[in-house]
């Protein structure tokens, strides 16, 4: 039988089948997942083949998962394996964004966003809360919008509680597989509850103490939504420990460096210490955002530690 993984609690998946119908399965003995060494081999949104095991308690058996046409992964917090697997076969990525309880940096915003863009997910930023920000914040938003659209990236301004946008979102996620993902406490779970009440998903405060967000999203899980979408709310991520991604290859997902690649001197230029480097020259010029380079060199120190980025100077 055929089936969609809508939720993954560890050794437990809630499968559901073309026909809408719901089965509680496992994983027992051998099945394929190509190659992916992943502290959750099965993830939300795989495509998989399981037997039934009883038909009136509706159990079944995974023995084995279709091949994924993309996936949002990150280095896993657990040691023992390699990766963990947020979500399979999207659409369209939801980075929500907050400028405070909890601020979202812009190295974790382009961790993301290189990860989205190394499988072909389209990724679009919200920025949520906007009832609630400062002048300063205003501010301070308006220049990562200005950012991050001039390198051809969606920017839309929400507000749950207030409705703002909430009908260009239902727009766009139509007949789409989406993700929300972000940190704990920027309004993934309350906007989801506004985009479709009948939900009722837990909902939690921003800590006043550290000003993060309290994990109510424990597992990622899939909802079907009255307006012909589905949506995967992932729990809130802290860091984004980028998996499998090369240091020669970081430049290529930050597409503002493309513009300008072919006139550095060399053409294995890696944007760092060599001579001539037009990357480098566009960053004083103010073609190229000084945040965003400097995500690039965390993300390259992360992926090889003989480059001291203290060094690394413009």
């Amino acid at each position: 039988m055929l089936g969609i993984v809508y939720k993954s609690t560890g050794n437990e998946f809630l499968v559901k089948t073309t026909s809408k119908k719901l089965y509680k399965c496992k994983l027992k003995g051998r099945f394929r997942t190509y190659d992916i060494k992943s502290t959750n081999p099965v993830s939300v949104g795989d495509n998989v083949k399981f037997h039934v095991e009883n038909i009136e308690q509706k159990t079944g058996v995974i023995y084995e998962i279709e091949k994924r046409k993309n996936y949002i992964i990150r280095k896993s917090v657990n040691l023992s394996k390699e990766s963990h697997i947020l979500a399979s076969n999207i659409d369209c990525c939801f980075l929500f964004v907050t400028p405070s309880k909890p601020e979202t940096t812009t190295t974790f915003i382009d961790r993301i966003l290189v990860s989205t863009k190394s499988y072909n997910i389209n990724t679009i930023i919200l920025f949520n809360k906007v009832d609630l920000y400062t002048e300063k914040e205003k501010d301070f938003i308006k220049s990562l919008i200005k950012i991050y659209t001039q390198i051809g990236y969606e920017c839309i301004e929400i507000s749950s509680l207030q409705k703002i946008n909430l009908k260009k979102i239902m727009e766009i996620m139509k007949d789409k597989v989406s993700i929300f993902t972000g940190h704990s406490g920027v309004g993934k779970s309350t906007l989801l509850n506004s985009l479709s009440p009948r939900l009722s998903i837990k909902t939690g405060n921003v800590s006043n103490q550290n000003k993060q967000g309290q994990h109510t999203t424990t597992f990622s899980q899939m909802y079907d939504l009255d307006f012909g979408a589905k949506i995967i709310d992932s729990p809130g991520i802290k860091g984004f420990g980028l998996y499998n991604i090369e240091k020669e290859e970081v430049k290529m997902y930050f597409p503002e460096f493309l513009l300008f690649n072919e006139n550095c001197k060399f053409n294995n230029c890696l944007h760092l210490n060599e001579p001539n480097c037009a990357v480098k020259d566009n960053i004083k010029s103010g073609k190229i955002s000084i945040s965003r380079y400097e995500s690039y060199l965390n993300i390259v120190k992360s992926t090889n530690n003989k480059y001291r980025i203290n060094d690394l100077k413009l």
